[in-house]
Parts: C-alpha cells; sequence; structure tokens
C-alpha cells in the first residue's frame, strides 16, 4: 500500500472526511484529497501534521497493517518434521512458512537431540512440558524441568539430552526456521 491510500485508510478508519482531516491539518481539502490520490507528495512538515490529525505515528503512513488469517492445525494433522541429527521426535506445530517455527520435542529418556552439540543460524526458545530435558549449551549445562525454559542464541552449539528415566516433552520455538 502506499502513502496516499495508506493515509485515505487511517482517515476513513477514523470516520474522518477529507474536509475534515484537511481542517485539522491547516491544508486544503483538495492537497488532502491529491495526497490520498498518490498526485501530491505532501511535504515532511505536512506528513508530520497528517500523522498527528489520525493520531498515529509517522512511520505508520508507510506501512501497511498486518494482516493475518490464524492458522489451526489439529494434533492429528501434526507433521513429524525430519531430524537430521539424534534420536528426538519434531512434530511441527505452527504452519510451514511461519515467520517462527515451534516445535514439540519428544525424547525417549537416555537420548539426545545429536550425537554432538551443532549451531544453525537462529534464535531459539524452549520451554519443557514434561519430564526432564539437559541443555547443552558450549561449555553451558542447564538442568530443565517442567516450566522451565531458555532462549539463546543457536549459533552457539547446543544439544537437548534427556537424563531422566521418564519421556522429555519440550516446546521449541526457533526463528528464522531452520528445520
Amino acid at each position: 500500500m502506499t502513502l496516499g491510500p495508506r493515509i485515505r485508510a487511517l482517515r476513513q478508519a477514523r470516520s474522518l472526511s477529507v474536509r475534515q482531516l484537511a481542517a485539522e491539518v491547516g491544508v486544503s481539502a483538495a492537497t488532502i484529497s491529491q495526497v490520498e490520490r498518490d498526485i501530491n507528495d505532501p511535504s515532511l512538515n505536512t506528513l508530520r501534521r497528517i500523522a498527528r490529525a489520525l493520531d498515529t505515528p509517522i512511520f505508520d503512513l508507510f506501512t501497511a497493517p498486518a494482516v493475518s488469517t490464524p492458522r489451526v492445525i489439529r494434533h492429528d494433522e501434526r507433521v513429524l518434521a525430519h531430524a537430521a541429527h539424534g534420536e528426538i521426535q519434531y512434530w511441527r506445530v505452527s504452519p510451514p512458512g511461519s515467520k517462527v517455527e515451534v516445535l514439540e520435542g519428544v525424547l525417549a529418556p537416555g537420548t539426545a537431540s545429536s550425537e554432538e552439540a551443532w549451531a544453525h543460524p537462529a534464535e531459539e526458545c524452549a520451554v519443557v512440558l514434561g519430564g526432564a530435558v539437559r541443555l547443552e549449551i558450549g561449555d553451558e549445562v542447564h538442568e530443565l524441568t517442567v516450566g522451565d525454559s531458555a532462549s539463546f542464541d543457536s549459533r552457539l552449539p547446543h544439544r537437548y539430552v534427556n537424563p531422566g528415566t521418564h519421556t522429555a516433552q519440550f516446546l521449541v520455538s526457533v526463528t528464522p526456521p531452520s528445520y
């Protein structure tokens, strides 16, 4: 969406007429009309006054509102994500193409997500839902139990280990997606 149509959409969302907005900004209705039709490029000062009149930050005039359609994935429709390393099962919780990938990890007792710690260019956050998980990041070891979480730079070599006698279950959010 270009500047003019964005200003029009914001004006209409606030139930303002072209004349009302023009009066608040201190310009003619013709000027507002031309700006909204991308015929006239307003000065920075005019843009500031338009933003103030529309009660919005000036940068919002240049961005389209985010439109998000909910995507539901039923439990029985989840896909088992390929785990390149180790004995972990990753069930994809987020839909393909998401900006954040959310996976449910399941580790049997005494297993690990990979034989060796590995790295990938992303940011990661994990929360333990069941059992216990030992998170190894570089030389650091973090023992996590139900409800504990950890967030870290995935460029650091890391892996998840289940040191317990019960299955470990955890959610992992990764951005950008890397599985």
